[in-house]
């Protein structure tokens, strides 16, 4: 054919060339498909790899995609770009379905909303800016702390610079600094870009103690005080567990340790860098007490908390029992959901370890007020949080502010692709990758971070006001409507127990608390008895 006409060189290359793949297919020995189907087999993988883009743009309805549904995403998307979120013809959720939850109404309600203004494009949200009212607001910071801080009632939760981009992080405390909200920079500790921002921060640090390391590893005292007392740093919590993967550490490849996250993290340039499961500095509950009245004062009376994923329930009355006798009191507590995310977790982590947030938060403001410590001590909460339905339930169930980090991943722009862990994130938020990270422009995306928070925090307000409330911070449990288990509708206040001041302490026989109030000791996070041992002494 080549002899007839040249032409024929292209589909002899393009033969050829399937020829040759064929030919590996057949004496590779990893994939069975294309052994037995070689070329085509390619297909299989081809549509694989598209398989989520596929669902999310063509197939997926508005309440389908996990974790946050398409309805979610686009509720972010809009109040990001200040764009109201009204939508037509009722709700699209099975109101009798056995998971539904709501927020009671009152007939008095104090107040109509008039939060829209209409343009020539369209109704779009107000830009008065509710960041500052004290309604909104909360102090944190008890009796010991020198230096309280006013938070919002939500806030940028934890991730860390390493995980998000330096453009993300930049945006991000940008917004935070317009908005009047503090941003939580993760365990990976104070970047410059955090810096430039200018925005309140919590400073978190995790068993890697990144910014206060030591050449081994361990917590160093001087570095520590030389950054806490940075002004813009408001607040340190120390990460105890993280929802999405509690009870594991990590490993920081050298090749990932940059220039810019060795500053960050105060470790080698190009050097693995491993952060364990468990803390070095201090090892039984009143250590720990120990640890957060060292970082207050070494701080100057900042807040100092710390922050968990509830797991064995003795271990957190421990903690409880360690404040009754050090008197040592954190100024705050944050109490992560299973259902937070992270960058990159363990499956199984993911899915089977650790207590959901509702019975989680619930369980930690109980025990609180069980030990008569509730009124010291404030409660944050985080773990798929993103609507003003969200922050008001969470508050019902004891939290005192809220904070959420995908649903500002949002603000930002994330697409839900959960690539965060490639390197590849498609719209530069969750990659270090320099040419992917200019797809990110700082300044429209912190504008954007802003206008989520101001627009979700109204609608927060309006919630309240639909309520008969002045304030977000009048939710109690009667306010929210949930199914528990097997039971009927009631409110939560009903569905789930609730501690009276003291009960711990005066009370013998509380179903849920007094067996594992029996197992704890200040001394230690081991149980001082067994499950059976302490159920038996409790029923005599």
């Amino acid at each position: 054919m080549l002899a007839v006409n040249w032409h024929f060189l292209w589909p002899l290359l393009v033969f050829a060339g399937l020829s040759a793949i064929g030919i590996r297919d057949l004496i590779q020995g990893h994939h069975s498909i294309l052994r037995n189907y070689p070329v085509i087999g390619h297909f299989r993988f081809m549509f694989e790899s598209i398989r989520p883009e596929m669902r999310q743009y063509f197939f997926e309805s508005n309440l389908d995609g996990a974790p946050f549904s398409r309805e979610k995403r686009s509720l972010v998307y809009d109040r990001a770009k200040n764009i109201e979120g009204n939508k037509p013809f009722g709700t699209e959720y099975n109101v009798y379905a056995q998971d539904y939850a709501w927020m009671n109404h009152s007939m008095a309600p104090k107040e109509a909303a008039h939060n829209s203004e209409t343009s020539d494009s369209g109704p779009h949200l107000s830009k008065a800016d509710p960041g500052q009212d004290e309604r909104l607001r909360v102090t944190i910071g008890g009796p010991a702390c020198s230096q309280p801080y006013s938070a919002s009632i939500f806030s940028i939760s934890a991730m860390s610079f390493g995980s998000l981009s330096a453009n993300a992080i930049l945006a991000l405390n940008k917004g935070a600094k317009a908005g009047g909200f503090a941003h939580d920079t993760g365990e990976g500790s104070v970047s410059r870009y955090h810096r430039e921002g200018g925005g309140d921060l919590i400073w978190e640090i995790g068993s890697g103690y990144f910014g206060c390391r030591s050449e081994t590893g361990g917590f160093d005292t001087e570095k520590f005080a030389a950054q806490a007392t940075n002004p813009q740093i408001k607040m340190i919590e120390i990460k105890l567990s993280q929802g999405a993967k509690p009870g594991h550490g990590g490993v920081l490849p050298g090749a990932k340790v940059t220039e810019e996250i060795a500053e960050a993290r105060g470790i080698p340039v190009g050097v693995e860098c491993i952060s364990p499961a468990g803390h070095s500095a201090f090892s039984t509950p009143m250590e720990l007490m120990d640890f957060i009245g060292a970082l207050r004062e070494l701080s100057g009376g900042k807040p100092v908390g710390f922050k968990l994923c509830v797991g064995h329930k003795w271990e957190f009355m421990a903690v409880v029992k360690a404040m009754l006798e050090s008197g040592i009191r954190p100024d705050f507590i944050v109490v992560d959901g299973t259902e937070g995310g992270t960058g990159a977790a363990p499956l199984e982590f993911t899915n089977r370890l650790g207590t959901p947030l509702r019975q989680g938060l619930a369980f930690v403001h109980n025990t609180l007020v069980g030990a008569g410590l509730r009124d010291e001590i404030k409660l944050g909460a985080s773990g798929k949080l993103i609507s003003a339905f969200d922050i008001a339930s969470a508050l019902c169930l004891g939290a005192d502010w809220v904070n959420s980090a995908r649903g500002f991943m949002l603000a930002l722009g994330c697409i839900q692709s959960q690539s965060c862990h490639t390197n590849r994130c498609p719209v530069g938020v969750a990659t270090q990758d320099a040419k992917r990270q200019k797809a990110l422009v700082v300044p429209d995306k912190a504008t954007r971070v802003a206008n989520f928070h101001r627009n979700t925090v109204k609608a927060l307000m309006d919630f309240a006001h639909a309520a008969g409330l002045e304030t977000p911070k009048g939710f109690k449990p009667e306010h929210v409507y949930v199914r528990e288990g097997n039971r009927d509708v009631m409110p939560a206040s009903a569905a789930l127990d609730w501690l009276k001041p003291d009960d711990l302490l005066t009370k013998d026989d509380i179903p849920g608390f007094t067996t594992y109030w029996a197992m704890a000791d200040a001394r230690t996070f081991e149980p001082v008895k067994s499950l059976a041992a302490a159920r038996e002494e409790r029923h005599g």
